[in-house]
Order: C-alpha cells, then sequence, then structure tokens
C-alpha cells in the first residue's frame, strides 16, 4: 500500500513524514523545500505477531508495510504547471491513497503560502487543482471513446461513463463520490484518476491544543463538515509532536501517550483508517521460519489470498487449513487448536477474516 502525503507549502507534511517514518525529508519555513519526493517505508503495528512467533520460535517477524511518499506542496495553478505541478500530480497518481494534511492552528512564525489561515480555502485550492487534472484526462479519454464508437458500439458504454464522470468533476465534486455500476466498475479498472482516490484529511494542530485536548477547534469542525459530504475521513494529529514521539523508546513511547490521554499514536491511528478507508485486511502465516502478516482486501477468497504469497499457491490450491488468531490463543498451540475442532479445512470459496492463521496446502 503506498500512501501519498499532500497539501500546501508549509502545512506540515514533511514534518508527519519525518515523525511517522523517522527519515529525515528536508523540512524548512519556506515554500517549495520538497521538490522530489521523499519515500518511506513503515511497518504496520501488530502484536499478534509477536505473540505468535513466540508460540512457534519463529526465527523472524515480518509484518505488513506502508510506504509513504512526501510530495511537495502543491499551489494554485498546478495543474497548468505552477510550481512544478505537472510532476507532483503525477507523483500523486501513482499512489493507493491520499493523506491530504491541513493547517488547523495558527501560528505567526510559520509563513502560510496565502497570508493567513483557512483549511477550507487550503483544501478547496489542493482539490480544485486535482479536479481541472482529472477534467483534462477524463476529456481526452471521452475523445478517444467517441472516435472508437464510430467503428464498434461497445465503446458507447465507455463515452457515457466518461461523460458521467466529466459531468461530477465539472461540479467540483471527486470521482470517488460516484455509485458506479457494476459495468461502470470494470471501466474503471482501467482508468487513473487522482478523485478516485480515497482521502484523508490529517487535521494538523499545535502541541499546545494536541496536549490540552482541545482537537475539536473551529478549524478542526470545518474539516469535519467538508469532509462528510465527500466520502472522506478526518484524523486530529499534532505532526509536531508525532516527531517528538518518533524519537522515543516504546516503554517512552507508551507512557508519554497515556499521560496524553491516547491509547495509539497518529501513526497506529493513521494506518487503521488507511486500512478500514481501502477495505484492507491481514491474513497471518506462522512457523519455525517466520511469522507474516498478508494484506488483502476484504472479501479476499482462499486461493487469491494464497497467490500473495506465491502465485503457484493459487494456482495449485487445494485447501486452506485455517484457525481464527484468538481461538489460537486460547488453545495456546495449534495442536490443541486441532484437538478442539477449531482448525478448519476450508476450500476455494471461503473470504478470508482478518486475523485467520493460515496453512495453505497446494499442488502444482
Amino acid at each position: 500500500m503506498k500512501l501519498g502525503i499532500v497539501g500546501l507549502p508549509n502545512v506540515g507534511k514533511s514534518t508527519l513524514f519525518n515523525a511517522i517514518t523517522n527519515a529525515k525529508a528536508q523540512s524548512a519555513n519556506y515554500p517549495f523545500c520538497t521538490i522530489d519526493p521523499n519515500v518511506g517505508v513503515v511497518c504496520v503495528p501488530d502484536k499478534r505477531l509477536d505473540v505468535l512467533a513466540e508460540m512457534n520460535a519463529s526465527k523472524r517477524v515480518v509484518p505488513a508495510v506502508i510506504e509513504f511518499v512526501d510530495i511537495a506542496g502543491l499551489v494554485k495553478g498546478a495543474s497548468k504547471g505552477e510550481g512544478l505541478g505537472n510532476k507532483f500530480l503525477g507523483n500523486i497518481r501513482e499512489v493507493d491513497a491520499i493523506v491530504h494534511v491541513v493547517r488547523c492552528f495558527e501560528d505567526d512564525n510559520i509563513v502560510h503560502v496565502d497570508g493567513s489561515v483557512d483549511p477550507i480555502r487550503d483544501i478547496e485550492t489542493i482539490n480544485l487543482e486535482l479536479i481541472f487534472s482529472d477534467l483534462e484526462v477524463v476529456e481526452k479519454m471521452r475523445d478517444r471513446a467517441a472516435k472508437l464508437a464510430k467503428g464498434d458500439k461497445k465503446h458507447l458504454a465507455e463515452v457515457a461513463l466518461f461523460d458521467k464522470i466529466k459531468e461530477t468533476l465539472e461540479a467540483e465534486r471527486f470521482v470517488n463520490t460516484i455509485e458506479f455500476t457494476e459495468d461502470e466498475m470494470e471501466i474503471m479498472k482501467t482508468v487513473s484518476l487522482l478523485t478516485d482516490k480515497p482521502v484523508i484529511y490529517a487535521a494538523n494542530v499545535c502541541e499546545e491544543d494536541f496536549k490540552n485536548g482541545k482537537l475539536s477547534n473551529q478549524y478542526i469542525q470545518a474539516v469535519q463538515e467538508r469532509a462528510s459530504h465527500e466520502n472522506a475521513e478526518v484524523l486530529v494529529i499534532c505532526a509536531r509532536l508525532e516527531e517528538e514521539i518518533s524519537e522515543l523508546s516504546e516503554e517512552e513511547k507508551e507512557l508519554f501517550l497515556a499521560e496524553l490521554g491516547f491509547e495509539h499514536s497518529g501513526l497506529d491511528r493513521m494506518i487503521s483508517t488507511c486500512y478500514s478507508l481501502l477495505g484492507l485486511i491481514s491474513y497471518i502465516t506462522s512457523g519455525e521460519m517466520e511469522t507474516k502478516a498478508w494484506t488483502i482486501t476484504n472479501g479476499t477468497k482462499a486461493p487469491q489470498a494464497a497467490g500473495k504469497i506465491h502465485t503457484d499457491f493459487e494456482r495449485g490450491f487445494i485447501r486452506a487449513e485455517v484457525v481464527a488468531y484468538d481461538d489460537l490463543i486460547a488453545c495456546g498451540s495449534m495442536v490443541a487448536a486441532k484437538e478442539k475442532g477449531l482448525v478448519r479445512s476450508e476450500g476455494k470459496e471461503y473470504v478470508m477474516k482478518d486475523g485467520d492463521v493460515v496453512l495453505f496446502r497446494f499442488n502444482v
């Protein structure tokens, strides 16, 4: 999974990136201090892996990972090339979801590219550039489909779909707000649009507000209201505080978060939100060699889940021996779980569940 961190210059993108990846992207008080995207890989926290690794004396633990991309600040006119905008928009096109950092704090010492703090104006600036870029793409695809339809009527469905998308974009709404039919969904699999990607608004607040529990100021409320009409999520976060937390040991981090009244860090909450937004779950394989988490889409059947490990597993799938994580832990071992009849033999139609501990049987 690849997440793109976007926003106007000086809203805290690189600070947040540094915090969640422990990388050191350049962060400074001037626009466009980030030009080429910084990339960092983050392990998905999952305490279940450590428990299973200890149970099976695994030699290594391999968590699922997320790739974060710190994309340079966009400005008004980006879709026309302003501020190296076309390059930055191209970077966004490659990600699975967008983390849109929005400034929700006052600070005279940090320059705002538009001279004042207004999260809704900032959101509209970025969103309009994404919409303008998509409009240009859709118009070209529509023209191409219309030409093809003259010789083959099957392309008329594409023309109708692109007209539908164009109408939505011209109304300044994202493509991800459209309810597509099954046939339209098939066509959309071949189309990559910026506004079709899931969005999380990361409402960046100051340290004082975060430490004092003021997580519902007028700026945040405005962002939440906006997101409610866009199928978007809102995550209140303090980039500066997350950067401090990233420097702590696990024990220090837990104590610090407890003092703030939080059970999870902003990174953990962001990952959880991303998984939910993208409809992702994890299943686990565990043995003496390794314990590993595998990320799949909710609704994936057993053979396709096996294919995540190796294509041979899917091609020669026989069955999956499955036990729920909680049942396995309650029994204390796989042997005990089998004795109690909790290890099931599932076939090709089995739909995987989060936390399934699996051994795939295959023959090629």
